[in-house]
């Protein structure tokens, strides 16, 4: 068990607020995992021919424990592809998984396969615009994969960007079940985060020419493994990690090492032994996935200046065990949870870096010795937080974990809450005439985080890119790129702006950005304001939005003002652009139906829920037109 340390007060409110607010929705969610519960193996009752197609392809000796309804069966979900460099290593993984199976007296399949793409590949192109709606597809094949009721016990195979939050949402609805996610781990480092991003600067100012850039980013992205920035992919893995998803310590181990190798066959086993098949206790993915447990995902969030692209999926995967989490929770966390790690962009170093410094486990030691996390929760270890206050090692080669060091390895990466990076975690709540948004200013100077200047209005990326091109965007100004949210075109990320407003805001004017589209997950050092909800095809205030207005973002006080009279903003005509090109090519014809039932951004963007029960203020001035 996790020694006691008293909750911060702050963790101790936001958690009652969000577990009464979750009431009804919860209690729901936990009745349909009851329901789903079978005593015996899943297999109970199961048809004879049904059991005969579960079993056609196996080899005689898993048929055999399969039919006797004794040994635990394995589900593998897997999102393997080897476009993904991070998911690159799972090709040999079911093998590998069902051998560990057989070790542990259980059996395992092949589930299911999900998509997983690359937003690295993506970037700036159609395909972008599937990019978060991937997510939902991800949860709806996780459901089809787990929905043939064989399984005991589930292992998840995903690691990047949209991928684990799909898994994760997908699996939930099997939450009766033991299931385990399993990393893969970072590549190896190669060119260093902060020199790639001076060659992409170069490369927006013409300074240096396609071959440089390419070759620039061929050495950052370089093998096997997720990318070593601090984005969205190992933000999830940090998740996974401090939720009790991942055994202790496995986020960031290297592929295709011996200890990579022994965390893969120890998640079998815990997967296996929580089945309670074996004489261990049940523990099932409900009982893991908590109000409390989801706390401790946004404080990890919070605490190492993570994704904020979980703004919108950390909401929806809470959603999906029932309960509801929004951006006032973000923000409140945010004032009393401090900086603890400086991982690129938000520093120079990468996870390696990162794990190599203490990691994980000394973050977590450091954050439940604050009273910063709910250590009285289950995990796929069991109860408590105490085993992910260590770390993996092999011990005469076998899998071992021992406490680590009492200091940080490196306190320009990693440090205790005594002496933090900041006070706080570095996201900001914006409000405002504009509607809602968020911003990180984790990278950004204090010198950037106020702007006061006129909009530059855009409705695609590309016409922002090409005024920067043209010489025209040499002065102050707040670029509002518009008609980027769910329902307009599938939010893309925005990540190809950072690179010219970073350029502007190197040259001395002052620069932001508001959009009510995504920008990158790793945020950057241009103060932007993003997620802004509601969007303008939802008829968000920002589709008043003119040329020339005033606006004033303000990360400190947590303001987005357009410097418009409530009178005059809602005087203005709105004429949404022919946004029908948005529906074709690269596959955008089939997903009409996601964007026209978008959930706001504030809830999560998804079209797979119903309207939230809880309605809460998206814009402070009456939009419609007089």
């Amino acid at each position: 068990m996790t020694p006691h340390h008293p909750l911060h007060p702050t963790l101790d409110q936001v958690t009652r607020r969000i577990t009464e607010r979750s009431a009804a929705t919860r209690a729901t969610y936990l009745a349909a995992m009851d329901q789903q519960h079978k005593t015996g193996t899943q297999r109970s009752g199961m048809g004879c021919a049904n059991m005969a197609h579960t079993t056609a392809a196996l080899p005689l000796a898993d048929k055999l424990k399969i039919h006797a309804e004794r040994a635990p069966h394995i589900g593998i979900v897997t999102a393997y592809n080897d476009m993904l460099s991070a998911h690159q290593p799972y090709e040999t993984y079911p093998q590998q998984i069902r051998e560990h199976a057989h070790h542990f007296g259980a059996t395992a399949q092949v589930a299911g396969g999900v998509p997983a793409m690359c937003d690295g590949v993506t970037q700036g192109a159609a395909g972008m615009e599937l990019s978060l709606f991937s997510r939902d597809v991800i949860a709806l094949s996780t459901a089809v994969a787990l929905s043939h009721n064989v399984f005991d016990a589930a292992l998840m195979l995903g690691i990047c960007d949209k991928i684990v939050p799909g898994l994760f949402m997908g699996a939930l609805q099997f939450g009766h079940l033991s299931t385990v996610f399993v990393p893969a781990g970072p590549m190896t480092s190669g060119l260093s985060n902060d020199a790639k991003a001076k060659v992409r600067q170069q490369y927006a100012q013409g300074l240096v020419g396609r071959d440089a850039l390419l070759e620039s980013e061929a050495q950052a992205y370089h093998s096997p493994g997720t990318c070593t920035f601090y984005g969205t992919a190992n933000s999830n893995q940090m998740l996974m990690e401090i939720m009790g998803l991942h055994l202790p310590g496995a986020s960031f181990v290297n592929p295709g090492t011996p200890l990579r190798d022994a965390l893969t066959q120890a998640a079998v086993q815990r997967a296996v032994s929580n089945t309670g098949r074996t004489g261990e206790a049940v523990i099932t993915l409900a009982d893991i996935v908590t109000e409390k447990t989801l706390v401790n995902g946004i404080v990890g969030l919070l605490a190492t200046g993570g994704s904020t692209n979980h703004t919108l999926h950390l909401v929806a995967m809470a959603r999906a065990a029932g309960v509801l989490i929004d951006w006032d929770d973000f923000a409140e966390l945010s004032h009393v949870v401090p900086l603890l790690a400086r991982v690129y962009p938000n520093g120079n170093a990468d996870v390696n870096h990162f794990h190599a410094a203490g990691g994980m486990g000394f973050l977590m030691r450091e954050l439940v010795h604050a009273g910063l996390l709910h250590a009285d929760v289950k995990t796929v270890m069991g109860s408590g937080l105490h085993a992910y206050t260590q770390e993996p090692w092999l011990d005469d080669g076998k899998l071992a974990w021992r406490p680590l060091p009492d200091a940080s390895g490196d306190l320009a990466v990693v440090r205790p809450v005594a002496e933090p990076f900041s006070a706080d975690g570095g996201l900001r709540l914006l409000q405002g005439n504009l509607g809602r948004s968020v911003v990180k200013v984790s990278a950004v100077k204090p010198e950037h985080r106020f702007v006061r200047a006129q909009a530059v209005v855009v409705s695609d990326q590309q016409d922002l890119l090409s005024l920067f091109n043209e010489g025209k965007l040499e002065r102050d100004l707040v670029a509002v790129v518009r008609y980027q949210g769910p329902r307009a075109n599938g939010m893309p990320e925005l990540h190809k702006l950072t690179p010219p407003l970073a350029v502007l805001q190197d040259k001395g004017f002052k620069v932001a950005l508001v959009t009510d589209g995504r920008m990158s997950g790793a945020s950057g050092k241009v103060p932007a304001a993003i997620h802004l909800s509601p969007e303008a095809l939802a008829d968000g205030p920002i589709a008043r939005v003119r040329d020339g207005d005033w606006i004033t973002l303000d990360c400190e006080a947590g303001r987005l003002d357009l410097e418009v009279d409530a009178e005059t903003l809602a005087a203005r005509s709105v004429q949404h652009p022919d946004l029908s090109a948005n529906g074709h090519g690269s596959g955008r014809e089939l997903f009409g139906l996601f964007r026209q039932n978008a959930g706001a951004a504030e809830w999560g963007a998804s079209p797979l829920f119903a309207p939230l029960p809880v309605e809460r203020p998206q814009a402070i001035v009456e939009t419609q037109p007089a």
